[in-house]
């Protein structure tokens, strides 16, 4: 062997090795960026679940209010109609009176009851919030997923291009890592809707 061919066969490896460096880098960056989105997609499928048990919860709340709220109605309405019985003592109309006056309060404090967000009023309010935060939750989820799968095609593509020399699949690799990235960013910040993810 001359030596000149053993400085092209070192200067190869030389350029051997880089190439592999080069590539080995861009796995780790590859596999912290499927990391962060791997928790990102987790985080929102979590969200998306709290809300929408949270809202379900407030919806039967509010329900329960409003059965309670119906029968207080009902009970006065009932005892109205007994008052305009003639045989009925001025005491007894006194006393259904009260009555009747404690079950139409009870019915405004459930319909809407401000100082412990507890009416039927704020109720609603509270629970279309939740829907709100689960929905924002299930419109981010799918770019985490979508996110996910390429980045890990990627890190394949880059991990074969190490074991084959094969420049070209780092490229591959690099494009489909780039487009992962974008839809995790996209995960986080929702800044571009794409048609049929979310």
């Amino acid at each position: 062997m001359k030596a000149d061919e053993a400085g092209e066969m070192m200067d190869a490896e030389k350029s051997n090795d880089k190439f592999k460096t080069r590539t080995a880098i861009m796995i780790a960056v590859l596999a912290m960026l499927l990391a962060v989105t791997g928790l990102g997609g987790q985080n929102a499928a979590k969200e998306a679940t709290n809300n929408n048990i949270f809202a379900s919860n407030l919806y039967a709340f509010y329900q329960a209010k409003n059965i309670r709220q119906t029968s207080f109605a009902l009970a006065a309405d009932s005892l109205e109609i007994e008052m305009a019985n003639p045989a009925i003592t001025p005491e007894t109309k006194a006393a259904m009176q009260k009555k009747i006056d404690g079950y139409r309060k009870n019915v405004a404090r459930y319909e809407s009851e401000p100082e412990t967000q507890e009416g039927k009023k704020e109720l609603l309010a509270r629970a279309k919030v939740m829907e709100q935060a689960r929905d924002h939750a299930l419109k981010q989820d799918p770019y985490f997923d979508y996110a996910e799968v390429l980045l890990q095609i990627a890190i394949v593509l880059a991990s074969v291009a190490i074991v084959s020399g094969i420049s070209w699949l780092v490229f591959g690799s690099a494009l489909l890592g780039a487009v992962g990235t974008l839809l995790m960013i996209n995960g986080f910040l929702l800044i571009v809707a794409i048609p049929g993810m979310g």
